[in-house]
């Protein structure tokens, strides 16, 4: 049986009439009991089964998903890997992030196509300028490639934007990281999937939570939809329900659930080779690997958990698209939906302990959680490995809404959430 994608395994089983071909991941039923359970089978619920296994080699782990693998917010997002943010802690934790997504493919043995074509963030007046320096300054200082874009730099990246005299949002300028770009969700999922099964993870779909075992004032194990399953230590991530298992668990998290709606055009031919965002439309777009455009906006203010989104929404969402890129007015919008974001008043991730001992959190990344998955997978690991926080993560415990320190990176998303 072949086990290993290479050019050689693929030239190997044309010959054998693709007969030896693995299963990605094994689907088997669940035990009694494992040495740790992690809720959620998407980016980050897969990442951290992986990382216990091949950081900590603890390989007696499931991954229990109400659904099927990348079903939820994983499958639904728009694609874009950057670490483009403001604040040191929030440069460490996305950096970490970028720096191992550059490396997945080679690592997990399976091509998440990362394609790093760059991202600009547009600038449209002269005080937006300012505070674009100040931003660039400030990422340079923390280690994170930035360059202050002047309009004919933006001009040269992005040659069919909007940039008549009449424009109602001229280009002053921007802000570029080189490195951004985006990567395949569905790929990032299978992959880390596929990994881990292979280190000894167990991956049980169609498994709902409906209740945990607490025994003696700690998190014993969960009560499934498959029966009763134990573990001493669980790690959860499940992005927009976590504030729903946190209320079946007895505690509450400073999170509200918003719908973030996204869609794609028609396939064209090559025309936008970059990824562009403006704070002034309120909307990011870039091309994928199809030709699809690829088109996302601000949230629905209104908390929902309806994935079909709503019309309203994509109306502000096409118009201000149509604002940047005339030339898309005459493009068909094939398909459209929504994710389910958790959002805490800091707009940063919650990464720590919860209130229940034995029960980690890794949830709130709001419209950050797809770029941040290799990273926030390793160091929930740590955390159920060792019980102890990284570096890295120490910021971002819930403690931090008691304490106030909190780490205020709602401008980090581009547009005003």
């Amino acid at each position: 049986m072949t086990t290993r994608y290479s050019a050689f395994s693929l030239f190997k089983e044309g010959l054998a009439g693709q007969t030896g071909w693995q299963p990605a991941w094994r689907s088997p039923e669940p035990k009694l009991s494992y040495d740790a359970i992690v809720i959620g089978g998407g980016g980050h619920g897969l990442a951290t089964a992986y990382y216990l296994a091949k950081n900590h080699n603890i390989t007696s782990v499931a991954v229990l998903e109400k659904g099927w693998i990348g079903g939820g917010n994983t499958g639904r997002n728009t694609t874009v890997v950057r670490s483009n943010y403001y604040y040191p802690e929030s440069v460490e934790l996305y950096g970490l992030a970028h720096r191992l997504y550059e490396e997945l493919s080679k690592e997990l043995n399976y091509n998440v196509m990362l394609s790093q074509r760059g991202m600009v963030n547009l600038c449209h007046s002269t005080g937006e300028m300012e505070i674009g320096a100040r931003t660039v300054n400030a990422m340079q200082i923390n280690g994170i490639d930035a360059e202050l874009f002047s309009p004919d730099d933006v001009r040269r990246v992005a040659p069919i934007y909007n940039f008549s005299p009449d424009a109602r949002f001229p280009v002053f300028g921007g802000i570029w990281q080189g490195r951004a770009g985006t990567a395949r969700h569905d790929a990032v999922a299978w992959g880390y999937a596929r990994a881990a099964s292979r280190l000894g993870v167990d991956i049980i779909q169609n498994c709902e939570i409906t209740d945990f075992i607490i025994e003696g004032g700690r998190c014993r194990g969960v009560q499934t939809s498959r029966g009763a399953i134990r573990a001493e230590r669980i790690g959860m991530a499940v992005a927009g329900h976590s504030s729903v298992l946190a209320a079946k668990a007895g505690f509450r998290l400073p999170i509200n659930s918003y719908a973030l709606q996204a869609c794609v055009s028609e396939p064209v031919k090559p025309i936008l080779d970059t990824v562009v965002l403006s704070p002034g439309c309120g909307v990011y777009v870039s091309q994928s690997d199809k030709g699809e455009i690829v088109i996302g906006g601000g949230l629905d203010r209104i908390p929902s958990y309806a994935q079909r989104g709503n019309l309203p929404t994509l109306e502000g969402v096409i118009a201000g698209l149509l604002e940047m890129f005339p030339i898309f007015g005459q493009l068909k919008l094939m398909r459209q939906w929504a994710g389910i974001v958790d959002v805490v008043p800091d707009s940063s991730p919650i990464i720590g302990p919860s209130s229940l001992p034995g029960l980690f959190l890794n949830c709130g990344w709001g419209t950050g959680g797809f770029k941040a998955i290799p990273a926030g997978g390793t160091l929930l690991a740590n955390l159920l490995a060792t019980g102890e926080h990284n570096h890295i993560s120490r910021p971002f415990d819930l403690d931090r809404f008691a304490s106030g320190r909190l780490i205020d990176e709602a401008a980090g998303s581009g547009i005003a959430h």
